[in-house]
Parts: structure tokens; sequence; C-alpha cells
């Protein structure tokens, strides 16, 4: 007779290399049985919520501005491919990059202060940056910045087709949410957790706290913009939309609607609500309302979120 499992064991179904190969498996039939470009839009989304969840999720601070980083990574990257005529890692880089500079900014700033204070904050200067964006001309004011073209991927591979912009955005999103999950298991995840569970003590033990502090908003707000950047070479537009407080909202449901305790839940909810907001696109009933009803129902009943009832079953 085989050996019990150890309480608490992963199943082996639950292995990484079982869930890298159902990942590919899933990736592949949502290409040939979804619209491709809709499967990409899903992957940005899901990046952003990740991203999102790896400041609420560890740390325990409610961001309501990560729209300026997603919008920041959208139009960096979007204007960088467009005027000056960059690569697609070159575009993503750069985007990153402004993302993370922005992200010390407003850290610097708003980790001043915690709780609800903190997150006013960030909600401020995120609208700030929205109407920066918005009187800025050369980003196209209230039209966006339209006609990006997709840029070749290290100035030889054309990634112009769906086929091929769908590896693209594939691979790096999978690859930004690997290095997001081993950050939340790494010492430096842990320590994280550990300054959400008891400040005082991490203080006491002579961490410096709101380094980390800083270092993780920093963090979240680069995948966050890289999320954006991806984003725009996949709809080849930068709109407003991207930088308003409707794209901080969106991320705040889809961490708390899949569950935020879980590492898969911003997947899940990432999912759900892109998906709901495609399939209701022409209800009478207006979609943020259904969203809103939906999160309301969730939190009641199933306050873990879906990847909590999920687990729970």
């Amino acid at each position: 007779m085989a050996p019990a499992s150890a309480p608490g064991a992963r199943p082996r179904l639950l292995h990484p290399v079982f869930l890298l190969l159902g990942g590919l498996a899933a990736l592949l039939v949502a290409y040939h049985l979804l619209y491709p470009v809709f499967v990409m839009q899903v992957m940005c989304f899901a990046l952003l919520a990740v991203a999102f969840n790896l400041l609420l999720g560890h740390v325990g601070l409610l961001s309501l501005g990560h729209a300026a980083f997603f919008g920041t990574g959208a139009y960096v990257a979007g204007y960088a491919a467009k005027v000056w005529g960059f690569t697609a890692e070159g575009a993503l880089a750069l985007a990153v990059l402004a993302s993370v500079l922005l992200g010390i900014a407003i850290g610097g700033l708003a980790l001043r202060r915690s709780g609800i204070h903190f997150a006013m904050i960030t909600l401020a200067l995120a609208q700030v940056l929205y109407f920066i964006i918005f009187q800025t001309r050369a980003l196209g004011g209230e039209n966006g910045l339209q006609g990006i073209p997709r840029p070749r991927l290290l100035g030889l591979i054309d990634i112009s087709d769906n086929g091929a912009m769908y590896v693209f955005v594939s691979a790096v999103t999978g690859a930004a949410v690997w290095a997001i999950w081993r950050i939340g298991r790494s010492p430096f995840g842990v320590t994280l957790s550990a300054i959400r569970q008891n400040e005082a003590r991490m203080i006491a033990l002579g961490y410096n706290v709101q380094q980390i502090k800083l270092a993780a908003f920093a963090l979240s707000a680069g995948f966050a913009g890289l999320a954006g950047a991806l984003k725009v070479m996949v709809v080849q537009l930068a709109s407003l939309t991207d930088a308003s407080f409707f794209i901080s909202g969106e991320a705040v449901l889809m961490a708390l609607l899949g569950g935020m305790a879980f590492f898969a839940g911003p997947l899940i909810g990432a999912v759900v609500v892109i998906s709901l907001q495609l399939a209701l696109v022409a209800s009478p009933v207006p979609v943020p309302m259904i969203l809103g009803a939906l999160f309301v129902a969730v939190t009641l009943f199933f306050p873990r979120g879906i990847a909590g009832m999920i687990a729970r079953r």
C-alpha cells in the first residue's frame, strides 16, 4: 500500500509542471474557440489584477490609483512605438521603467499615511495624472493615441499578425505572473506578509518597513505598467479610459471577486469580469450595475471570493 500523503502536502496535480501544461493547453484551446484579441485583453487585465493583489494581498495596502500605472504604461509604450519607432521589447521596457518611477513618486507620498488616507491619496494623484494626459496634445487629448503599430520583436520578428501577437502576449504575461508568484514566495514576500500581520513587531525587529512597502509599491506599479503596455499593443489604441478611475475600480473588483487570499483569485476575477463585460454589452441593464450586484453577492455569501468557494468545495 502506498504511504499516505503528509498533511498539507501539495496535490500532484497542483505541481507547477502540471499547472504550466494546463495553462498552455487552455491558451491553445481559447485561441481556436474564442476571438484572439479578446483573450489577449483578458490576459492583460489578469496581469493588472495580479499586480494589484501583490500590494493588497501581501501588504494589505488598498491602492485606488493603479490606473495611473496602467495608463502610464499604455501611453509610454504607445508613444514609443508610434513616434520614436521603438521595438516591442524596447517599448515594454520603457513603459515598465516609467511606471516604476511613477510608483516610487506616488508611493513615496502616499505611504506617509495609512488606511483610508493612503487609498485616497493614491486616488487623488491618479486623477492628477489623468488630467495631465487629457491636457497633453502630444498624447491625443480626449481622442487618445490612435493607430499605434505593433512593433517588431527584437527588430526582426513580425508580431503584427494576431497569431504571433497571441504567442508574444501569452509569453510575456506568463513570465510576469510567474515572477509575481516567485516574489510572493521569496524572503521578500514573506517579509511583506509579516508586515501586513504585525507591522509594529517588524519595526521593533529592525526592519525599515517604509522602504519595504515602497519597494512593493514600485514592483506592483511596474507590473501594472507592463499590463497597460501589452494592452496597447493588442488593441493599438491608448485612450483616456486606460488612466481613468474605472480601471482602478476594475482591479479592486477583480482581486476581491476572485479572492485576494489566493494567488489564482485575481486571475479568476479578471476572466469573470472581462467576460461579463463582453457578454452583457447589449444588456439593457448597465454593466457596472450588474458587476456591482455580483460583487455584493459574493462579498456577503462568499467573503473569500470565487477561489475561496472553489477551494472549500
